[in-house]
């Protein structure tokens, strides 16, 4: 038995609380992650999870191997990848996960941008609008838009977007311009139903900020699909600046509103607290962090 295959078996699986999601988050069989995670239990002459048929819990011995294994595989990861990438440069899978709209827009660009330079490296983006849980999905590294408020993450602050009101000058022409938030009320908004509060558009920016209740005939999950609503002339629309920026340049798009912006909203890397930090990982944070300033999304 291998011990350090053995460990992280047993870690994949007390986190998940699955051996099949284990076995899916390490890339093995879940014959083989029950085996593993079996061959430990004899090897140390205690049982370190409580099996049932529907979830795997932990017992008082296995509690206290998850309270230290973690942060040991991360050093010995750590260990042999600065002595092996010091001479053969970054190697191995990093998953990352982004939403949906930005991934597009930016991650997406921002990885291949980075593989160019380290060419051993394989990447595994999954985008979702929902916040993933970072331990159970296997997640090395995310770029959330939004104050994190899990406790167990660490972030790396990268910069900060507002969100903008606008519309086509075919709309305005018709229903002509508000000038203050208060006139949103007689316009069609288009509310993106993926922001916290779709209907209440905070506006006035960070000193004076007032939520504004807006209505309207469309609602959409994505920011993308209300930027291109508000193209076809179908209402005003409330929008982060780097989904607006090429509709923006175009002029199919004119902001409105502009002595009221949205509030600042940061834009983190998160990770997981207590663990050490992958070199490859940290040399990805740093190349986000240049990369998104050089791309003017913010």
């Amino acid at each position: 038995m291998d011990l350090i295959d053995a460990l992280k078996a047993f870690v994949a699986t007390a986190q998940t609380g699955s051996f099949t999601r284990a076995a899916g988050q390490l890339g093995v069989s879940n014959r083989l992650t029950s085996k593993y995670v079996a061959e430990l239990e004899a090897r140390l002459g205690v049982r370190l999870l409580q099996r049932t048929t529907r979830k795997v819990g932990l017992t008082p011995a296995g509690e206290d191997l998850l309270s230290r294994a973690p942060a040991l595989l991360d050093d010995l990861d750590a260990l042999i990848g600065e002595v092996s990438e010091g001479s053969k440069g970054f190697s191995g899978v990093i998953r990352v996960s982004a939403s949906v709209t930005f991934g597009e827009i930016w991650v997406a660009g921002m990885l291949d941008r980075f593989s160019r330079r380290n060419p051993a490296l394989t990447f595994d983006l999954r985008l979702n609008d929902r916040h993933v849980d970072l331990a159970t999905e296997g997640i090395d590294l995310a770029f959330r838009l939004g104050r994190a408020e899990t406790l167990s993450l660490k972030a790396r602050r990268l910069g900060s977007f507002r969100s903008l009101v606008v519309a086509s000058p075919d709309y305005l022409a018709r229903h002509g311009i508000p000038r203050v938030p208060a006139d949103l009320a007689r316009h069609d908004c288009i509310i993106d139903t993926n922001r916290r509060a779709p209907r209440r558009w905070e506006l006035g920016g960070d000193a004076a900020p007032a939520g504004v209740t807006v209505q309207g005939r469309f609602l959409a999950n994505s920011a993308r699909v209300a930027v291109e609503l508000a193209c076809q002339g179908q209402g005003l629309a409330f929008a982060p600046r780097f989904v607006l920026r090429d509709t923006l340049a175009a002029g199919q798009l004119v902001p409105v509103l502009t002595d009221y912006p949205g509030e600042a909203v940061p834009l983190s890397a998160v990770y997981l607290e207590g663990r050490v930090l992958p070199r490859k990982i940290r040399a990805l944070i740093d190349f986000a962090a240049e990369d998104i300033r050089a791309a003017d999304l913010l």
